[in-house]
């Protein structure tokens, strides 16, 4: 570790982290020695923070019961590394509550001292993205830490779910996962209504109620990887295959993963997805700097020839006005 400032302070963290720890066992964790987390411990009651320690082979270090750490105690990495998380979570749509951001930002700056408030306020006024903002579907917090802690824990819940029908349906699930994707919180699990995997939206349930009985998810199960294939496969109008004459490495690089499954063959890259309208997968296909090979629908064919007598209408518009 670097600078011992840095370490009092992480020892501060560790103490409030934990109901007791030994010697040796800060020393470990602050790659230090026994005799100088005794200094830090003497550094940290200087500073009136209440370490009591109590000797003996089941000893340690502890703080004072009922003591209340100050509100925040960050260095600049630290506090950066916040601030770009909490600005990354709203422009990624990630958010549950809405002010919820906006609220923690506000904490965060308000508690800093002014030469690490300032620069960080700077930060945040002029950052910008390449990305567009997404515009997420916020589920409650509640419902969304619910099906996290089930999911770590291996514990059936009760839900309560709105389709997009909206219609009201009871269900107990095993949570295998939540999924952020494009905006939206997903719970990926075994439906017992169904006797199915299954796949929900998070903002459309309302209510989450832990079940008595335990469960065990598939050896080696993804939950991303499989909402992923699961959206590729929706249920859209065309079912089109191409084979891209080019390297796997770098069209999965240019193709977004939830609309298209990719496989290496010997003359290039099958690609297999579904669309609403050929047009759009038309305008995709022409983005890609390779050859390409259609092998399905036909119409796919009319909708590439359609985007080629535009871009041709549009490369000889206003040529008949340039002089002779």
């Amino acid at each position: 570790m670097s600078h011992p400032l840095t370490r009092v302070l992480t020892m501060l963290e560790l103490l409030q982290s934990n109901a007791q720890l030994t010697g040796a066992e800060l020393a470990d964790r602050l790659d230090t020695d026994v005799r100088t987390v005794r200094r830090y411990v003497s550094h940290l009651r200087d500073l009136g923070i209440p370490v009591e320690a109590e000797r003996g082979r089941y000893g340690g270090y502890r703080l004072a019961r009922g003591y209340r750490m100050p509100p925040l105690v960050l260095t600049n990495d630290e506090a950066l590394a916040v601030v770009l998380g909490l600005l990354a979570t709203e422009r990624l749509g990630m958010g549950t509550a809405a002010p919820a951001t906006a609220g923690a930002l506000a904490k965060i700056e308000r508690v800093l001292p002014h030469a690490l408030r300032e620069p960080l306020a700077a930060m945040r006024e002029t950052l910008s993205f390449t990305a567009n903002a997404v515009v997420g579907q916020a589920p409650g917090t509640g419902t969304l830490l619910a099906l996290a802690q089930a999911s770590r824990s291996r514990t059936t819940v009760g839900i309560s779910h709105q389709s997009w029908r909206r219609q009201h349906t009871e269900r107990d699930i095993d949570p295998y996962g939540v999924v952020f994707h494009t905006g939206r919180w997903y719970v990926i699990g075994h439906d017992h209504h169904r006797d199915s995997l299954r796949t929900f939206r998070i903002d459309r349930i309302t209510s989450v109620t832990p079940r008595a009985n335990s469960f065990t998810a598939p050896d080696g199960f993804n939950p991303a990887a499989h909402l992923t294939s699961t959206l590729a496969q929706g249920p859209y109008r065309w079912q089109v295959e191409v084979t891209i004459h080019g390297p796997l490495d770098e069209i999965a690089r240019r193709l977004p993963r939830s609309a298209v499954t990719l496989t290496a063959q010997p003359t290039g890259v099958l690609m297999r997805a579904r669309a609403e309208r050929l047009d759009g997968m038309a305008h995709l296909l022409a983005s890609l700097e390779w050859p390409i090979t259609v092998h399905g629908p036909d119409e796919l064919r009319q909708a590439l020839r359609n985007l080629a007598d535009q871009l041709t209408a549009a490369a000889q518009r206003g040529l008949e006005e340039l002089p002779q």
